[in-house]
């Protein structure tokens, strides 16, 4: 097993969120909204790392490590990042 996957973050104290998602067959881009969306989490203050699984079925759970609260509340107020979210439970 490789350590690779795992996120390259600090000592505790952190904050993890955790997102879970179900992909379908016709995703219509989902992977390109999914990696923009890390891209665009690694550039916010307080981010420190991402780990995401999905298994042969399409479901998959991301944990994304945060400093603090406000960071994360920061990130959930993110305007493109809203969209991406809203994309996603409409589609």
């Amino acid at each position: 097993m490789s350590m690779d996957n795992f996120a390259k973050i600090a000592k505790p104290p952190y904050y993890a969120v955790i997102f879970s998602s179900q992909r379908r067959a016709d995703e219509a881009g989902y992977g390109a909204t999914a990696d923009r969306t890390v891209e665009l989490a690694a550039q916010q203050p307080g981010y420190l790392g991402v780990e995401s699984v999905r298994g042969n079925h399409g479901f998959g759970i991301t944990v994304s490590y945060w400093q603090s609260e406000v960071h994360i509340l920061a990130w959930k107020r993110n305007a493109e990042h809203g969209l991406a979210r809203e994309r996603g439970r409409n589609e």
